[in-house]
């Protein structure tokens, strides 16, 4: 193969605009397309974490996340009157933070777009690639042709899906469903997170620098035929799983009828074989949703600069370099698509028996004077949580989401 020049990401969320930054550094000439038209009002919490820490650092962007972070230290349990219950501190390793994803999405763009070229309001129509490189055809702008697309457009990856395949083929129902959306007017403590349960399912409220945002979380099979873009049906199907419910439900439930603004989604993992197909390689929740529970916005910025430098080091080699961005990432992505069960028992118990004894343990642990691992703090993010409005870019690379990831 000829070596790698320009390159073409599709998908402006997290993953995207960092591979661009890291890209440009090493003397590429990227490209990020994104179907939306501008930075969106999305404010749904993530975590930078772990390795995506060190990533944050190198791009010199660490005081502007620690400026936009939340500052949410615990996770209080209420019962149906709002009574405190249970709850945890959330452990964080030193230097880690949680933002709205909004602001990390802006920031990740403003290090990255001076060096990178930016393409909103469009999307890949139609992908064809031979041994030197890959021709594009987009649903606006004239064709092109680059050495190499990635594909970091998200759980329901358009890039992924016109090189592998059906989404069916590698997309993971885990049992469980999302819906988040913004509240005004909560009156909650700007350092707490509540959470509310009943058999199967969870209400949370995350106070979110003053921009308060509500998620509910609940335990369910798979339907067939399920449209991730249908808002009334998202509407109807949250009205009778949470209907009956205790706490702020009702008043919540009211919110979520009037909404413009509302994501709803299956907690999904996504497992591929491989990661890349000839010039053509995926990124972020398109090449490993981790779900609700991991941490898909770390993972994709950690994803990104592993695929920058693969590049880097081999870049008359593209077949080495992808494998090698494949074999190094997947050591951080395993582990994190194996903690679902765990997350899901602590966020959604299935029985009451499960609810009471989580809220004792937690409880005990809280007399005991101790924080939660970090690898299991919660977050009410969605894994792709960019299509819950049509108002703007950062795309659905995590995490959603993901981080939840959306992340991504």
């Amino acid at each position: 193969m000829t070596s790698v020049k320009t390159v073409l990401i599709s998908g402006a969320g997290v993953a995207g605009p960092t591979l661009a930054y890291w890209l440009a550094r090493h003397g590429f000439r990227p490209t990020v397309v994104e179907q939306a038209q501008g930075l969106r009002s999305s404010g749904s919490p993530v975590d930078v974490r772990g390795p995506a820490v060190g990533v944050a650092e190198a791009m010199g962007i660490m005081p502007r996340l620690r400026a936009a972070a939340t500052d949410v230290t615990a996770l209080t349990f209420v019962d149906d009157s709002g009574r405190r219950v249970g709850g945890m501190r959330l452990g964080q390793t030193r230097g880690e933070v949680e933002l709205p994803r909004f602001d990390l999405a802006t920031i990740l763009h403003e290090a990255a777009h001076e060096e990178a070229e930016f393409i909103f309001s469009d999307s890949i129509a139609t992908l064809a690639q031979d041994d030197a490189g890959v021709d594009v055809t987009f649903e606006r702008a004239a064709p092109r042709r680059f050495d190499l697309v990635v594909g970091a457009d998200g759980l329901h990856s358009r890039t992924r899906r016109l090189v592998f395949g059906d989404e069916s083929r590698f997309v993971r129902h885990m049992g469980v469903w999302i819906a988040t959306l913004p509240v005004d007017g909560l009156d909650l403590a700007p350092h707490e997170m509540l959470m509310h349960n009943a058999p199967g399912r969870a209400l949370a409220l995350h106070p979110n620098r003053g921009n308060p945002g509500a998620a509910f979380i609940f335990r369910g099979p798979w339907e067939p035929g399920f449209n991730h873009r249908d808002t009334a049906e998202h509407k109807r199907r949250l009205t009778a799983a949470y209907s009956g419910g205790g706490w702020r439900t009702l008043e919540l439930l009211q919110w979520v009828r009037a909404s413009d603004d509302l994501y709803f989604d299956s907690v999904s993992q996504v497992r591929l074989d491989r990661w890349s197909a000839g010039r053509v390689a995926l990124l972020g929740d398109a090449a490993s949703c981790v779900s609700l529970f991991g941490e898909g916005s770390s993972l994709a910025m950690v994803g990104a600069a592993t695929l920058a430098e693969s590049l880097a080091a081999t870049p008359g080699n593209l077949a080495e370099a992808l494998r090698r961005y494949e074999q190094t990432h997947r050591t951080l992505v395993t582990p994190k698509q194996r903690n679902v069960a765990r997350a899901a028992s602590l966020l959604v118990p299935a029985t009451r028996i499960g609810i009471t004894t989580r809220n004792v343990a937690t409880r005990l642990l809280s007399l005991r004077g101790l924080r939660t691992d970090p690898s299991t703090r919660p977050t009410i993010s969605s894994p792709r949580f960019e299509e819950s409005t049509q108002r703007g870019v950062v795309s659905a690379d995590d995490d959603r989401a993901g981080g939840a990831s959306g992340g991504q």
